[in-house]
């Protein structure tokens, strides 16, 4: 049984008739008493007397009237209901982001998304990689962008666009005459890293590590975020190997350098992940459309 047979019986009561309850629903006659029947045969009991081609509802048919018309009622109204929750929602999008990308690539994003769909409120949630897929996972945001390992194999992860990692150092550092160093070099320098929860902090010790230099190298210090890292290489404390993204600005303003890695290339991709579902609001489909074509908006 459905909702719609329930509606079709409550239809006939009111009418009084199957032939003019069918023309109403634009049915055929014959398919409004297959409902009624289906209905008959749920319930197991006739509904209606059938009298000189007139119906008129029995004492169970009176019995299920009431009951009948107000479920087709609350589920109109729960439809209802729904319909403005979507609307509202539609106006609401929650992303979280890890640092990098929340600091350096999203901020000009939204600006974006927010001329577009102006009346959208939107919520930006920076953390850790771990603690983004946990408020995803608990449904405290819509989407995740991160740069981090992601290891829920339940969650939807897509790449959204190619991050290289640079090798900076202090402008007064004995490479600054030089274009490019041997990855070996790295054990004599003092390395600044990420904490250990960082999402960047494993994808470079992982390259590091297939290197086999990661063991070689001095872990200086860590440092709770990538603006402090850069303000440490600035003061002369350190070398960093960061995302691109986060230091385009500080280059060109020579604040200090970066340095090639002869034969090396580090690079990692940026995700978009989302938890499987078969519905996603309108707000949440307009970002990430944005979002993939990041490169010419």
């Amino acid at each position: 049984m459905n909702i719609e047979t329930l509606r079709m019986f409550c239809l006939v009561v009111d009418i009084g008739s199957i032939s003019q309850a069918a023309k109403l629903s634009y049915l055929s006659q014959p398919a409004v008493t297959k409902q009624i029947r289906q209905l008959e045969a749920i319930y197991g009991a006739t509904l209606f007397n059938r009298k000189e081609g007139r119906l008129s509802l029995n004492e169970n048919g009176e019995t299920l009237y009431p009951i009948a018309k107000s479920i087709v009622s609350d589920f109109k109204h729960s439809k209802e209901a729904v319909l403005d929750n979507i609307r509202n929602s539609d106006l609401q999008l929650k992303v979280g982001a890890s640092f990098t990308i929340g600091e350096y690539l999203l901020p000009k994003l939204l600006g974006k998304f927010k001329k577009l769909h102006t009346d959208t409120k939107i919520t930006l949630i920076v953390e850790n990689t771990p603690n983004v897929l946990e408020a995803l996972s608990n449904d405290v945001i819509d989407l995740a962008l991160v740069e981090g390992i992601v290891g829920n194999n339940n969650f939807n992860v897509e790449p959204i666009e190619e991050d290289q990692l640079v090798l900076i150092h202090p402008l007064d550092h004995k490479w600054t005459t030089r274009t490019e160093i041997d990855i070996n070099e790295l054990s004599q320098e003092k390395m600044i890293w990420r904490e250990p929860t960082s999402g960047t902090r494993l994808i470079i010790e992982n390259l590091l590590k297939g290197q086999g230099i990661l063991d070689k190298i001095e872990n200086y210090m860590e440092l709770g975020s990538t603006q402090a890292i850069k303000s440490a290489v600035e003061a002369g404390l350190g070398i960093s190997i960061v995302s691109r993204l986060a230091v385009e600005r500080d280059l060109d303003q020579n604040i200090f350098r970066e340095i090639k890695i002869k034969d090396t290339y580090f690079k990692r991709n940026l995700w978009l992940v989302r938890k499987n579902s078969r519905f996603c609001r309108k707000s949440v489909e307009d970002f990430i459309s944005l979002l993939k074509n990041i490169e010419t908006t």
